[in-house]
């Protein structure tokens, strides 16, 4: 990947990040005139497939088919980076099935200097996958829900397998752990935080699930003693949690002078531009590109 700075201004100040050696720093003395902020969010996700072979229950993703067309992509990458936007996650689905995942992130990693994520189950990586995005992605988030018995009879499949490809996965990239909490899974935490200090993730993303269809999202209840452990976490990995819980721990949300769009956008398979990947309203990309279509959405959101 490239050495090469990449620049941002906003009302937080003027942010230059290099994404090859994680030097970040924000200049917060400069604070840039309006006409002078980039136009992107600040961190973007694109979900790159619906498909998934897995089937969880509590999965915002859509159930309908749809694939991201590799050229719109390519496109919107440049945008994005041409507009200020430090990050790129890539999701789905499960973007592990994308079929030109590896073209795709060699082609992030060349042409723009955004940050270069990934949220995947894990079991597609296979050795050949890992080969072909080794040195192309700057971290990669591992969704384990549960561990042991609790895992697999979500996920299916068998967690010393998760575990395995894990192992290999750390061997081209940083990576964390993102852990959705409902009822089922709170009682693992504890286990879950200890393998994953032991297997090497750099943090730990806390998920309190969230309602999607018919199901209701974590309970109060199990939300009660969540925040109760949080309160009494004394361990070393870094602890975060998802953006509709902030106030409990820190967020992938650090400037409070960047707020929604500003800070955060979702894409679709389907090319729309949303809030967040729970929302089911948004913006499609037309080819008057993203910062239109954003602009759009903010009109429509009154914001």
């Amino acid at each position: 990947m490239g050495n090469k700075f990449k620049f941002r201004a906003s009302p937080a100040g003027v942010h230059l990040f290099d994404r090859s050696t994680g030097f970040n720093v924000l200049i917060d003395e400069i604070r840039p005139s309006s006409l002078f902020w980039s136009k992107a969010p600040r961190q973007i996700s694109i979900a790159l497939t619906n498909a998934c072979d897995l089937s969880c229950h509590y999965c915002y993703a859509p159930k309908h088919y749809s694939v991201a067309n590799f050229e719109s992509l390519k496109k919107w990458l440049i945008e994005l980076d041409e507009n200020g936007c430090m990050g790129v996650g890539f999701g789905g689905g499960e973007p592990t099935l994308y079929p030109k995942l590896q073209e795709l992130l060699s082609f992030a990693a060349k042409e723009t200097r955004m940050a270069i994520t990934m949220t995947t189950h894990g079991h597609q990586l296979s050795d050949r996958i890992l080969s072909g995005i080794a040195g192309n992605i700057n971290f990669v988030r591992v969704s384990m829900d549960g561990v042991g018995e609790t895992y697999e009879s979500i996920r299916g499949r068998a967690f010393c397998d998760l575990l395995k490809r894990v192992e290999k996965l750390k061997q081209i990239t940083l990576f964390g752990i993102n852990y959705v909490v409902n009822s089922q899974t709170m009682k693992d935490l504890p286990k879950a935080v200890e393998i994953a200090s032991d297997i090497g993730a750099s943090e730990f993303l806390l998920l309190p699930e969230e309602p999607v269809k018919l199901m209701p999202g974590i309970d109060e209840g199990t939300m009660r003693i969540l925040i109760e452990w949080i309160e009494n976490y004394k361990g070393s990995l870094p602890m975060f949690i998802s953006e509709s819980r902030a106030g409990f721990l820190s967020t992938c949300d650090p400037l409070k002078s960047e707020t929604a769009l500003m800070a955060y956008a979702h894409i679709d398979a389907e090319g729309c531009i949303k809030i967040n990947s729970y929302e089911s309203q948004g913006v499609f990309i037309e080819k008057t590109g993203i910062v239109d279509a954003l602009q759009k959405l903010k009109f429509n959101l009154g914001k």
